[in-house]
C-alpha cells in the first residue's frame, strides 16, 4: 500500500513538471511585444527598393524613389501643353539610372545655390510619342516616333528651376515656347533671365548633359544617344 502511495506521488510530480514545461515553452514561442512593434513600423518599400548602385546603367526607375529634392509639373500628364491634349496616363517621371544620378548629383549643386530642378517631362515611352506624332506630324516639334526622341531612350529631360519654397525661377517663356524668345544664343532678354538660363545650363553641362540651341529647358545626357529607343510603361495608382 505504502509502494502504491509513492508510486502515486511520483506520477503527480511528473505530470505537474510536464505541465509546467508546457507553459515555459508557450512562453518561449511568444513573440517579444518590442519585435512586432519594430516589424510594424517597416517602410516595405524601402526594404524592396534596390540600391542605385546596384543597378545596371540602363534600368529605368522612378526619380522620386530615390531623392525628395526634386519637384513635377509634368505636362503631358495634363492638357497644358502644346499639343492641347493629355498622352500619359498619369503623371510620373521615369528615367534610366544613369541619367538619375546625374540628375542627383546636378540638383545638390544647384541647392547650394538655393535652388533645385523642377521637371516637365522625363522618360517618354515611344507609345506615347506616336500619340503625340497623330496630334502634330511635323519633326520641327515632335520627333518622328520611327527615329525616335532621346526622350524614347531614357536620356533626355525637359526641366526648369525653383527657388527652395517651390517658386519657378524666371526663365524667359513657359515651357515648349517655340520662338526665337527660348534661343539660348537670344541675349535680348532682362539680366535676370540671362543668369537663371546660365545657371541652369553651365550646372546641367558639368554633369554630363548638353542643352539644345532653341529650347531653354531641353537637357540630353551625353551617350543618350547611343541608347535603344524603348517602350517600358509604368503603372499607374488607380487610387
Amino acid at each position: 500500500m505504502k509502494y502504491f502511495y509513492y508510486s502515486l506521488v511520483l506520477l503527480l510530480l511528473i505530470s505537474c513538471g510536464e505541465k509546467e514545461k508546457e507553459k515555459m515553452n508557450e512562453k518561449a514561442i511568444e513573440p517579444p511585444s518590442q519585435i512586432i512593434d519594430t516589424i510594424e513600423q517597416v517602410d516595405i518599400k524601402k526594404i524592396d527598393k534596390p540600391d542605385l548602385n546596384s543597378l545596371a546603367d540602363t534600368t529605368f526607375v522612378r526619380l522620386a524613389d530615390y531623392s525628395d529634392n526634386f519637384m513635377y509639373d509634368m505636362r503631358y500628364a495634363t492638357e497644358n501643353n502644346f499639343l492641347k491634349a493629355k498622352v500619359y496616363d498619369c503623371a510620373e517621371c521615369y528615367t534610366r539610372v544613369k541619367t538619375v544620378k546625374a540628375l542627383i548629383a546636378a540638383n545638390e549643386d544647384f541647392m547650394k545655390k538655393g535652388a533645385k530642378i523642377k521637371f516637365y517631362d522625363c522618360y517618354r515611352p515611344n507609345s506615347v510619342q506616336y500619340k503625340m506624332w497623330d496630334i502634330v506630324p511635323n519633326p520641327q516639334y515632335v520627333a518622328n516616333p520611327v527615329k525616335g526622341s532621346i526622350h524614347n531612350k531614357g536620356g533626355a529631360v525637359d526641366i526648369t528651376l525653383v527657388n527652395m519654397e517651390g517658386e519657378e525661377l524666371d526663365m524667359g517663356t513657359d515651357f515648349d515656347f517655340f520662338g526665337k524668345r527660348a534661343y539660348h544664343d537670344n541675349y535680348d532678354l532682362p539680366q535676370e533671365v540671362l543668369d537663371n538660363r546660365k545657371l541652369l545650363k553651365e550646372t546641367m553641362e558639368k554633369h554630363g548633359f548638353w542643352s539644345t540651341r532653341t529650347e531653354w529647358w531641353h537637357y540630353n545626357l551625353q551617350g543618350a544617344s547611343k541608347d535603344p529607343i524603348a517602350n517600358f510603361k509604368w503603372e499607374c495608382d488607380e487610387n
